[in-house]
Protein backbone atom coordinates (compact mmCIF):
# COMPACT_ATOMS: atom_id res chain seq x y z
CA UNK A 1 0.00 0.00 0.00
CA UNK A 2 0.78 3.20 -0.89
CA UNK A 3 1.39 6.22 1.87
CA UNK A 4 -0.58 8.99 1.54
CA UNK A 5 0.83 12.31 0.47
CA UNK A 6 2.73 14.56 3.33
CA UNK A 7 5.08 15.61 0.42
CA UNK A 8 3.43 19.19 -1.15
CA UNK A 9 4.61 21.78 -3.03
CA UNK A 10 1.80 24.81 -2.34
CA UNK A 11 2.32 28.08 -3.93
CA UNK A 12 2.58 30.68 -1.23
CA UNK A 13 1.75 33.23 -2.74
CA UNK A 14 -1.68 31.48 -3.71
CA UNK A 15 -2.47 29.14 -1.08
CA UNK A 16 -2.77 26.89 -3.82
CA UNK A 17 -2.03 23.10 -3.81
CA UNK A 18 0.33 22.53 -7.01
CA UNK A 19 1.95 18.83 -6.67
CA UNK A 20 1.81 16.10 -3.95
CA UNK A 21 4.15 12.81 -3.44
CA UNK A 22 3.82 10.00 -0.97
CA UNK A 23 6.30 9.41 1.40
CA UNK A 24 8.56 6.05 0.80
CA UNK A 25 7.10 2.46 2.32
CA UNK A 26 8.76 1.75 6.08
CA UNK A 27 10.19 -1.52 3.75
CA UNK A 28 12.02 0.65 1.72
CA UNK A 29 14.65 2.52 4.59
CA UNK A 30 16.48 -0.76 4.70
CA UNK A 31 16.98 -0.98 1.34
CA UNK A 32 17.86 2.53 0.84
CA UNK A 33 20.43 2.00 3.66
CA UNK A 34 22.30 -1.04 1.95
CA UNK A 35 22.20 0.83 -1.37
CA UNK A 36 24.00 3.57 0.74
CA UNK A 37 26.70 1.67 2.11
CA UNK A 38 27.03 -0.50 -1.15
CA UNK A 39 27.84 3.03 -2.75
CA UNK A 40 30.30 4.17 0.15
CA UNK A 41 32.55 0.84 -0.36
CA UNK A 42 33.41 2.29 -3.75
CA UNK A 43 32.75 6.12 -3.33
CA UNK A 44 35.52 6.38 -0.60
CA UNK A 45 38.25 4.14 -2.53
CA UNK A 46 38.28 6.60 -5.33
CA UNK A 47 41.13 9.41 -4.98
CA UNK A 48 40.05 12.65 -3.70
CA UNK A 49 40.87 14.32 -7.01
CA UNK A 50 38.61 12.16 -8.58
CA UNK A 51 35.58 12.97 -6.01
CA UNK A 52 36.54 16.58 -6.53
CA UNK A 53 35.48 16.26 -10.59
CA UNK A 54 32.21 15.45 -9.80
CA UNK A 55 32.24 17.77 -7.56
CA UNK A 56 33.51 20.69 -9.31
CA UNK A 57 30.40 18.91 -12.00
CA UNK A 58 27.78 20.38 -9.18
CA UNK A 59 28.83 23.52 -9.48
CA UNK A 60 29.04 24.06 -13.15
CA UNK A 61 24.91 22.58 -13.42
CA UNK A 62 24.16 24.71 -10.72
CA UNK A 63 25.20 27.71 -12.60
CA UNK A 64 24.06 26.42 -15.73
CA UNK A 65 20.04 25.48 -14.62
CA UNK A 66 20.05 28.89 -12.26
CA UNK A 67 17.28 30.45 -13.54
CA UNK A 68 14.88 27.26 -13.64
CA UNK A 69 15.95 26.20 -9.72
CA UNK A 70 15.37 29.98 -8.90
CA UNK A 71 11.81 29.11 -9.95
CA UNK A 72 11.09 25.87 -8.37
CA UNK A 73 12.08 27.71 -4.97
CA UNK A 74 10.47 30.67 -5.77
CA UNK A 75 7.11 28.47 -6.32
CA UNK A 76 7.59 26.46 -3.50
CA UNK A 77 8.33 28.67 -0.59
CA UNK A 78 8.08 31.95 -1.94
CA UNK A 79 11.52 32.99 -2.09
CA UNK A 80 12.12 36.41 -3.82
CA UNK A 81 13.18 35.40 -7.46
CA UNK A 82 16.69 37.86 -7.11
CA UNK A 83 17.39 36.01 -3.72
CA UNK A 84 16.56 32.41 -5.37
CA UNK A 85 19.09 33.20 -8.15
CA UNK A 86 21.73 34.73 -5.42
CA UNK A 87 20.98 31.22 -3.50
CA UNK A 88 21.56 29.32 -6.60
CA UNK A 89 24.86 30.67 -7.53
CA UNK A 90 25.90 30.72 -3.99
CA UNK A 91 25.65 26.83 -3.90
CA UNK A 92 27.62 26.91 -6.96
CA UNK A 93 30.35 28.36 -5.12
CA UNK A 94 30.17 26.26 -2.34
CA UNK A 95 30.65 23.07 -4.49
CA UNK A 96 33.54 24.95 -6.16
CA UNK A 97 35.05 25.68 -3.28
CA UNK A 98 35.25 22.10 -1.89
CA UNK A 99 36.59 20.72 -5.37
CA UNK A 100 39.33 23.62 -5.46
CA UNK A 101 40.42 23.15 -1.78
CA UNK A 102 39.09 19.70 -1.01
CA UNK A 103 42.24 17.69 -1.91
CA UNK A 104 44.14 19.90 0.48
CA UNK A 105 41.65 20.08 3.67
CA UNK A 106 41.76 16.36 3.45
CA UNK A 107 45.41 15.93 2.87
CA UNK A 108 47.34 14.06 5.39
CA UNK A 109 49.00 15.93 8.25
CA UNK A 110 52.34 14.94 10.19
CA UNK A 111 52.31 15.74 13.77
CA UNK A 112 55.61 13.89 14.82
CA UNK A 113 58.99 12.32 13.97
CA UNK A 114 61.71 10.66 15.80
CA UNK A 115 64.09 8.26 15.06
CA UNK A 116 62.33 5.66 14.96
CA UNK A 117 58.52 6.83 13.60
CA UNK A 118 56.62 9.09 12.17
CA UNK A 119 52.92 9.69 12.98
CA UNK A 120 50.41 11.60 10.47
CA UNK A 121 46.84 12.68 11.00
CA UNK A 122 44.87 10.94 7.95
CA UNK A 123 41.39 12.25 7.25
CA UNK A 124 39.13 9.13 6.42
CA UNK A 125 35.50 8.82 5.26
CA UNK A 126 33.34 7.62 8.56
CA UNK A 127 30.35 5.79 6.15
CA UNK A 128 27.28 6.83 5.33
CA UNK A 129 25.05 9.80 6.37
CA UNK A 130 21.39 11.34 7.05
CA UNK A 131 20.92 15.27 6.22
CA UNK A 132 17.52 16.46 7.52
CA UNK A 133 17.15 20.12 6.10
CA UNK A 134 14.96 22.76 6.04
CA UNK A 135 12.21 25.25 3.62
CA UNK A 136 13.85 28.08 4.62
CA UNK A 137 17.28 27.68 1.85
CA UNK A 138 16.44 24.84 -0.22
CA UNK A 139 19.54 24.42 -2.01
CA UNK A 140 22.55 26.34 -0.10
CA UNK A 141 21.58 24.22 3.49
CA UNK A 142 21.95 20.64 1.55
CA UNK A 143 25.00 22.21 -0.61
CA UNK A 144 26.58 23.39 2.84
CA UNK A 145 26.35 19.81 4.56
CA UNK A 146 26.70 17.49 1.00
CA UNK A 147 29.51 19.57 -0.33
CA UNK A 148 32.66 18.34 1.96
CA UNK A 149 31.20 15.05 2.58
CA UNK A 150 30.88 14.21 -0.63
CA UNK A 151 34.67 15.14 -0.90
CA UNK A 152 35.70 13.07 1.98
CA UNK A 153 33.94 10.34 0.49
CA UNK A 154 31.04 9.46 2.69
CA UNK A 155 27.54 9.10 1.23
CA UNK A 156 24.51 10.65 1.59
CA UNK A 157 20.23 9.95 2.83
CA UNK A 158 18.97 13.50 2.34
CA UNK A 159 15.82 13.97 3.66
CA UNK A 160 14.06 17.59 3.01
CA UNK A 161 11.41 19.46 4.65
CA UNK A 162 8.07 18.57 3.43
CA UNK A 163 7.01 22.03 1.69
CA UNK A 164 9.84 21.53 -1.11
CA UNK A 165 9.62 18.75 -2.57
CA UNK A 166 10.39 19.94 -6.19
CA UNK A 167 13.33 21.86 -4.82
CA UNK A 168 14.79 18.18 -2.94
CA UNK A 169 13.63 16.39 -6.42
CA UNK A 170 16.07 18.77 -8.49
CA UNK A 171 18.71 18.49 -6.31
CA UNK A 172 18.30 14.94 -6.36
CA UNK A 173 18.95 15.18 -10.55
CA UNK A 174 22.18 17.76 -10.47
CA UNK A 175 23.58 15.09 -8.29
CA UNK A 176 22.61 12.59 -10.86
CA UNK A 177 23.95 14.54 -13.90
CA UNK A 178 26.69 15.10 -12.47
CA UNK A 179 27.75 12.02 -12.57
CA UNK A 180 27.33 10.75 -8.79
CA UNK A 181 27.27 7.36 -8.42
CA UNK A 182 23.82 5.84 -7.74
CA UNK A 183 23.37 5.53 -3.99
CA UNK A 184 26.11 8.11 -2.98
CA UNK A 185 23.33 10.72 -2.77
CA UNK A 186 19.71 9.68 -2.17
CA UNK A 187 16.67 11.92 -1.78
CA UNK A 188 13.68 10.22 0.31
CA UNK A 189 10.43 11.80 1.06
CA UNK A 190 10.76 9.81 4.43
CA UNK A 191 8.09 10.05 7.62
CA UNK A 192 9.50 11.36 11.23
CA UNK A 193 9.05 7.80 12.46
CA UNK A 194 11.15 6.33 8.99
CA UNK A 195 14.19 9.07 10.26
CA UNK A 196 14.19 7.62 13.64
CA UNK A 197 14.36 4.18 12.50
CA UNK A 198 17.21 5.93 10.26
CA UNK A 199 19.29 7.41 12.97
CA UNK A 200 18.79 3.96 14.80
CA UNK A 201 20.44 2.20 12.26
CA UNK A 202 23.78 0.64 12.76
CA UNK A 203 25.18 2.02 9.06
CA UNK A 204 24.83 5.45 9.85
CA UNK A 205 27.25 7.33 11.50
CA UNK A 206 26.19 10.69 11.55
CA UNK A 207 22.92 13.29 11.06
CA UNK A 208 23.17 17.20 10.20
CA UNK A 209 19.96 18.81 10.92
CA UNK A 210 19.35 22.52 10.29
CA UNK A 211 16.08 23.24 11.81
CA UNK A 212 13.85 24.69 14.90
CA UNK A 213 15.12 24.13 18.31
CA UNK A 214 13.06 21.74 19.17
CA UNK A 215 13.38 19.62 16.24
CA UNK A 216 17.05 19.94 17.18
CA UNK A 217 16.60 18.61 20.74
CA UNK A 218 14.38 15.45 19.46
CA UNK A 219 17.17 14.62 16.82
CA UNK A 220 20.19 15.04 19.36
CA UNK A 221 18.57 13.06 21.68
CA UNK A 222 17.61 10.34 19.44
CA UNK A 223 21.85 10.35 18.02
CA UNK A 224 22.93 10.54 21.72
CA UNK A 225 20.75 7.24 22.44
CA UNK A 226 22.68 5.59 19.37
CA UNK A 227 25.92 6.72 19.55
CA UNK A 228 26.09 9.15 16.90
CA UNK A 229 27.57 12.68 15.87
CA UNK A 230 25.48 15.05 15.20
CA UNK A 231 25.81 18.16 14.05
CA UNK A 232 22.83 20.90 14.74
CA UNK A 233 22.03 24.67 13.57
CA UNK A 234 19.07 26.31 15.08
CA UNK A 235 17.70 28.73 15.85
CA UNK A 236 18.53 32.54 16.53
CA UNK A 237 17.88 35.70 17.94
CA UNK A 238 20.83 37.90 16.74
CA UNK A 239 20.98 40.85 18.40
CA UNK A 240 21.95 43.95 15.41
CA UNK A 241 23.13 47.06 17.85
CA UNK A 242 23.90 50.60 17.14
CA UNK A 243 25.57 52.21 19.33
CA UNK A 244 26.32 55.54 17.22
CA UNK A 245 25.54 56.54 13.72
CA UNK A 246 26.70 58.90 11.26
CA UNK A 247 23.82 58.62 9.40
CA UNK A 248 20.40 57.28 10.28
CA UNK A 249 18.89 57.07 7.58
CA UNK A 250 21.39 54.63 5.64
CA UNK A 251 21.63 52.54 8.51
CA UNK A 252 17.54 51.76 9.15
CA UNK A 253 17.41 51.27 5.55
CA UNK A 254 20.37 48.88 5.57
CA UNK A 255 18.89 46.72 8.71
CA UNK A 256 15.65 46.73 7.04
CA UNK A 257 16.97 45.42 3.99
CA UNK A 258 18.64 42.79 6.54
CA UNK A 259 15.88 41.99 8.29
CA UNK A 260 13.48 41.36 5.16
CA UNK A 261 15.66 39.36 3.39
CA UNK A 262 13.95 36.03 3.05
CA UNK A 263 10.56 37.79 4.25
CA UNK A 264 12.67 37.38 7.70
CA UNK A 265 13.22 33.94 7.35
CA UNK A 266 16.40 33.24 8.03
CA UNK A 267 17.98 31.38 11.41
CA UNK A 268 20.77 34.30 11.39
CA UNK A 269 18.65 37.48 10.56
CA UNK A 270 18.88 40.36 12.85
CA UNK A 271 16.27 39.95 15.29
CA UNK A 272 16.60 42.04 17.68
CA UNK A 273 17.77 46.03 16.98
CA UNK A 274 19.20 47.37 20.06
CA UNK A 275 19.80 51.16 19.53
CA UNK A 276 21.39 53.77 21.94
CA UNK A 277 18.73 56.40 23.05
CA UNK A 278 19.58 59.14 21.78
CA UNK A 279 19.58 57.71 18.19
CA UNK A 280 16.76 56.25 18.67
CA UNK A 281 13.35 58.28 18.33
CA UNK A 282 14.78 59.32 15.07
CA UNK A 283 16.05 55.28 13.99
CA UNK A 284 12.28 54.42 14.91
CA UNK A 285 10.70 57.29 12.96
CA UNK A 286 13.24 56.46 10.08
CA UNK A 287 12.87 52.02 10.14
CA UNK A 288 8.83 53.14 10.63
CA UNK A 289 8.75 55.26 7.53
CA UNK A 290 10.78 52.68 5.54
CA UNK A 291 8.65 49.42 6.64
CA UNK A 292 5.21 51.14 5.91
CA UNK A 293 6.32 52.06 2.41
CA UNK A 294 6.67 48.45 1.07
CA UNK A 295 3.62 46.31 -0.13
CA UNK A 296 2.78 42.55 -1.21
CA UNK A 297 3.97 41.87 -4.76
CA UNK A 298 4.78 38.54 -6.66
CA UNK A 299 7.91 36.85 -5.80
CA UNK A 300 8.57 35.85 -8.88
CA UNK A 301 8.72 39.59 -10.15
CA UNK A 302 10.28 41.30 -7.19
CA UNK A 303 10.72 44.62 -7.32
CA UNK A 304 12.14 47.25 -4.65
CA UNK A 305 9.57 47.86 -1.99
CA UNK A 306 7.61 44.79 -1.51
CA UNK A 307 7.92 41.92 -0.10
CA UNK A 308 7.12 38.60 -0.34
CA UNK A 309 4.49 35.65 1.05
CA UNK A 310 5.59 34.12 4.48
CA UNK A 311 6.50 30.55 3.04
CA UNK A 312 3.82 28.50 4.46
CA UNK A 313 -0.11 29.00 6.71
CA UNK A 314 2.26 27.46 9.87
CA UNK A 315 4.57 29.73 9.09
CA UNK A 316 2.02 32.87 8.93
CA UNK A 317 -0.03 32.06 12.07
CA UNK A 318 3.14 31.71 14.26
CA UNK A 319 4.05 34.52 13.59
CA UNK A 320 0.94 36.45 13.98
CA UNK A 321 0.51 35.03 17.17
CA UNK A 322 3.93 35.96 18.13
CA UNK A 323 2.38 39.91 17.24
CA UNK A 324 0.00 39.08 19.07
CA UNK A 325 1.92 37.82 22.54
CA UNK A 326 4.07 40.37 22.07
CA UNK A 327 1.08 43.41 22.16
CA UNK A 328 -0.72 41.76 25.20
CA UNK A 329 2.49 41.76 26.90
CA UNK A 330 2.17 45.64 26.50
CA UNK A 331 4.66 46.05 23.16
CA UNK A 332 3.81 48.87 20.93
CA UNK A 333 3.01 48.01 17.30
CA UNK A 334 3.91 51.02 15.55
CA UNK A 335 3.22 49.37 11.55
CA UNK A 336 1.77 46.24 10.20
CA UNK A 337 0.87 43.19 12.84
CA UNK A 338 -1.94 41.93 10.50
CA UNK A 339 -1.98 39.70 7.52
CA UNK A 340 -2.87 41.13 4.32
CA UNK A 341 -6.30 40.44 2.51
CA UNK A 342 -5.07 38.38 -0.10
CA UNK A 343 -4.79 34.64 -1.43
CA UNK A 344 -1.84 33.96 -0.47
CA UNK A 345 0.43 33.86 2.76
CA UNK A 346 1.47 37.30 3.02
CA UNK A 347 1.94 38.99 6.72
CA UNK A 348 2.39 43.04 6.92
CA UNK A 349 6.22 44.06 7.83
CA UNK A 350 6.14 45.11 11.58
CA UNK A 351 7.76 47.31 13.87
CA UNK A 352 7.43 46.94 17.17
CA UNK A 353 9.40 47.98 20.42
CA UNK A 354 9.21 47.96 24.08
CA UNK A 355 8.36 43.86 24.36
CA UNK A 356 9.04 43.87 27.81
CA UNK A 357 12.51 42.84 28.74
CA UNK A 358 12.06 39.09 30.16
CA UNK A 359 8.88 38.45 29.36
CA UNK A 360 8.52 35.04 27.77
CA UNK A 361 7.81 36.34 24.41
CA UNK A 362 10.79 38.16 24.49
CA UNK A 363 12.94 35.10 24.58
CA UNK A 364 11.36 33.98 21.33
CA UNK A 365 12.77 33.81 17.70
CA UNK A 366 10.48 35.96 15.25
CA UNK A 367 10.49 33.98 12.13
CA UNK A 368 9.25 36.26 9.47
CA UNK A 369 9.24 40.23 8.37
CA UNK A 370 9.17 41.84 12.24
CA UNK A 371 11.50 44.85 13.13
CA UNK A 372 12.06 44.33 17.08
CA UNK A 373 13.67 47.32 18.47
CA UNK A 374 15.26 48.10 21.80
CA UNK A 375 16.05 51.05 23.62
CA UNK A 376 19.46 51.19 25.42
CA UNK A 377 21.42 53.89 27.52
CA UNK A 378 24.98 52.50 27.80
CA UNK A 379 26.97 50.22 26.15
CA UNK A 380 26.71 47.65 29.06
CA UNK A 381 23.62 48.10 29.10
CA UNK A 382 23.47 46.77 25.12
CA UNK A 383 25.74 44.15 25.58
CA UNK A 384 23.95 42.80 28.44
CA UNK A 385 20.79 42.84 26.68
CA UNK A 386 22.37 41.44 23.51
CA UNK A 387 23.45 38.37 25.19
CA UNK A 388 20.40 37.82 27.52
CA UNK A 389 19.46 35.06 24.95
CA UNK A 390 18.92 31.15 25.12
CA UNK A 391 20.59 31.60 21.03
CA UNK A 392 24.00 32.45 20.20
CA UNK A 393 24.06 32.13 15.82
CA UNK A 394 24.86 35.70 14.76
CA UNK A 395 25.50 38.98 15.75
CA UNK A 396 26.91 42.14 14.34
CA UNK A 397 27.52 45.90 16.35
CA UNK A 398 27.98 49.35 14.55
CA UNK A 399 29.70 52.70 15.54
CA UNK A 400 31.23 55.50 14.62
CA UNK A 401 33.98 54.68 16.42
CA UNK A 402 35.36 51.32 14.91
CA UNK A 403 37.78 50.64 18.15
CA UNK A 404 34.16 51.01 20.39
CA UNK A 405 32.27 48.47 17.61
CA UNK A 406 35.20 46.55 17.96
CA UNK A 407 35.75 45.86 21.73
CA UNK A 408 31.98 45.54 21.88
CA UNK A 409 31.79 42.69 19.55
CA UNK A 410 34.63 41.13 21.52
CA UNK A 411 32.09 40.39 24.18
CA UNK A 412 29.27 39.38 22.31
CA UNK A 413 28.44 35.25 22.82
CA UNK A 414 28.04 34.09 19.26
CA UNK A 415 28.90 31.29 16.78
CA UNK A 416 29.57 34.28 14.27
CA UNK A 417 30.04 38.08 15.12
CA UNK A 418 30.37 41.31 13.04
CA UNK A 419 31.82 44.66 14.43
CA UNK A 420 30.70 47.09 11.56
CA UNK A 421 29.24 44.86 9.63
CA UNK A 422 27.22 42.13 9.55
CA UNK A 423 29.46 38.49 9.59
CA UNK A 424 30.59 37.47 6.62
CA UNK A 425 28.57 34.93 4.41
CA UNK A 426 30.50 32.87 2.07
CA UNK A 427 31.98 29.16 0.93
CA UNK A 428 35.18 30.22 2.93
CA UNK A 429 34.08 30.89 6.21
CA UNK A 430 32.60 28.54 8.71
CA UNK A 431 28.71 28.80 9.88
CA UNK A 432 27.34 27.80 13.28
CA UNK A 433 26.12 28.30 16.68
CA UNK A 434 26.66 28.59 20.11
CA UNK A 435 24.22 28.09 23.24
CA UNK A 436 20.64 26.73 22.27
CA UNK A 437 21.82 27.52 18.63
CA UNK A 438 22.98 24.20 18.00
CA UNK A 439 26.84 22.88 17.92
CA UNK A 440 29.06 22.38 15.04
CA UNK A 441 30.02 23.98 12.25
CA UNK A 442 29.24 24.12 8.29
CA UNK A 443 31.21 25.68 5.61
CA UNK A 444 34.69 27.36 5.20
CA UNK A 445 37.97 24.51 6.29
CA UNK A 446 36.22 22.94 9.18
CA UNK A 447 33.43 22.22 7.24
CA UNK A 448 35.26 18.80 6.47
CA UNK A 449 36.24 18.54 10.50
CA UNK A 450 32.94 17.28 11.61
CA UNK A 451 32.10 13.56 9.39
CA UNK A 452 35.24 12.48 9.45
CA UNK A 453 38.16 10.10 10.78
CA UNK A 454 41.05 11.83 11.93
CA UNK A 455 42.49 8.73 11.98
CA UNK A 456 46.26 8.46 13.45
CA UNK A 457 48.73 6.05 11.47
CA UNK A 458 52.21 5.69 13.03
CA UNK A 459 54.90 4.05 10.76
CA UNK A 460 58.23 2.51 11.57
CA UNK A 461 61.34 3.83 9.59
Amino acid sequence: MTNSPTYQTINPATAKVLKSYPTIENDDVETIVQKSQKAFSTWRDLSVEERATKVKRLAELFEENVDELAAIMTKEMGKPIHEAREETEFCADIFRYYATNGPKLASDQQVNEDEETISIIQRRPVGPLLGIMPWNFPYYQIARFVSPNLMLGNTVILKHAESCPESALAVQRMMDEAGIPEGVYQNVFATHTQISTLIAHPAIQGVSLTGSERAGAAIAQQAGKHLKKAVLELGGSDPYVILSSNDIQADAKQALAVRMENTGQACNSNKRIIVMDDIYDEFLTEITRLTSELQPGDPTEAAEKTYSPMSSKKATDTILSQIKEAKDAGATIHVGGAREDLPGYYVQPTVISDIPHKSEIYYEEFFGPVVNLFRVSSDEEALSLANDTQYGLGSAVFASDPDRARKFAEQLEAGMVGSNISPEESAEVPFGGVKRSGYGRELGPVGMDEFVNKRLMTIKK
